[in-house]
């Protein structure tokens, strides 16, 4: 540990906030997809203050969000390098990996075999093996479920595998071995998945509820991250909402759970209140896992003006020497067709106290550039993507 620009780094990445279509757009299927274009046009406009005086707004402008003539963030866009627009390759490549190959995806359901398996491996049946909303397969199959016991297996767009049961059927221990299970299997080079994601929910058929003894089971990030580096020299990485999972726990110090964003805000700002030389790294999932799927433009522009709210607590705990990232990990328009994310670009917002003036950023040809900036403040080995712009914040200071 050495002598740091910025004692504390605090990057937050709301899930899924694109801010419009990337280049390879079309590829994906994504052509004139943007998130947060497409919400403020929805809402009549957003409300989002705190975020527009950061320069939200100067990065492509938002329905409802002025333009800030003196921003006092540095602002730009950052486009995705890895081949991918799920959470985890968004992730990984936030702290330094390049994701080549696509994990895989199931739009037509699981393979037989790796059903049968599973099957025989639990002693249970399993119905479902489609893609779906969350809560629309229980709906479907949650009174099957209850009847006879069978496990809801489903997908998404994203390379997952997740499984549904009632905690009054299957206790939660049971439900957490099963999906152990369904790890293990799609381990194998022709299953593999990103997560598998236990999804239990409780209440009577027509009033089911997930609750929040979610819990994902990820891969190991395919090469060593940033936050190893940090963490192997001495550094505190603290986790807040679903990052452990994301990272499967791989270079994080602490890990603490959340509930909602909400939550995961009240959280952060307990740890801003601790003293401490590191990263603190959150995600705020509800942008996407409710708004963004269930295909909810006025849903997700609440959540975000309830945020941003929420971001004056925040800058209010900022000390001298902290840094404040604000990003995403890929798109999830609400008004795009199907359910699935997005690719776009996602803003880059970096705020100091110590900053004299904001300003325009060269856009970030990867999200690695986080990384790297991240691992040259602390003086920690590189991540062999991403270009730093730590020279950028040092300029405002």
């Amino acid at each position: 540990m050495g002598k740091e620009q910025f004692k504390r780094v605090h990057l937050i990445v709301l899930d899924s906030v694109g801010i419009g279509e990337s280049p390879d757009a079309s590829i994906f299927g994504d052509e004139g997809a943007h998130t947060l274009g497409h919400i403020g046009e929805a809402m009549g406009g957003l409300h989002m203050p705190n975020m527009g005086k950061l320069g939200l707004s100067n990065i492509n402008e938002i329905k409802g969000i002025a333009i800030a003539d003196e921003p006092s963030a540095l602002f730009g866009k950052m486009q995705e390098a890895s081949v991918g627009k799920d959470t985890m390759t968004g992730h990984w490549e936030i702290m330094g990996l390049n994701i080549d190959k696509p994990f895989k995806v199931y739009p037509n359901g699981f393979p037989q075999q790796l059903i049968e398996e599973l099957e025989q491996r639990i002693g249970r049946k399993v119905i479902g093996n489609k893609p779906a909303s969350g809560t629309a397969i229980l709906d479907e199959l949650g009174q099957e479920h209850m009847e006879t016991g069978a496990i809801i297996v489903y997908t998404s767009a994203d390379p997952v595998l997740q499984i549904a049961a009632h905690e009054g059927i299957i206790p939660i221990e049971e439900q957490y071995r099963i999906c152990e299970i369904a790890r293990e299997l799609t381990m194998k080079p022709e299953f593999l998945v990103g997560r598998v994601i236990a999804r239990p929910f409780v209440g009577e058929p027509g009033n089911f509820t997930r609750t929040t003894n979610r819990h994902d089971y990820a891969l190991k990030p395919f090469g060593r991250t940033v936050m190893n580096e940090m963490a192997d020299a001495g550094y505190e990485v603290i986790a807040i909402g679903k990052i452990a999972d994301i990272y499967n726990g791989e270079g994080i110090t602490e890990s603490v759970r959340t509930v909602s964003n909400m939550d995961g805000v009240d959280k952060l700002l307990a740890v801003m209140k601790k003293d401490f030389t590191g990263l603190s790294f959150t995600n705020l999932v509800d942008f996407d896992a409710l708004f963004g799927h269930r295909r909810d433009p006025l849903g997700y522009g609440n959540a975000l003006q309830e945020f941003d709210v929420r971001l004056e607590e925040i800058m209010g705990e900022l000390r001298e020497d902290d840094l404040l990232i604000l990003t995403a990990d890929h798109g999830n328009d609400p008004v795009h067709e199907g359910t699935d994310h997005t690719r776009e670009y996602v803003p880059l917002l970096v705020y100091s106290p110590s900053f004299k003036s904001g300003g325009e950023m060269p856009q970030n040809e990867t999200f690695s550039d986080i990384g790297a900036t991240i691992a040259e403040n602390f003086n920690v080995k590189m991540p062999e993507f991403g270009k730093s712009f730590l020279n950028l914040l040092a300029e405002k200071v």
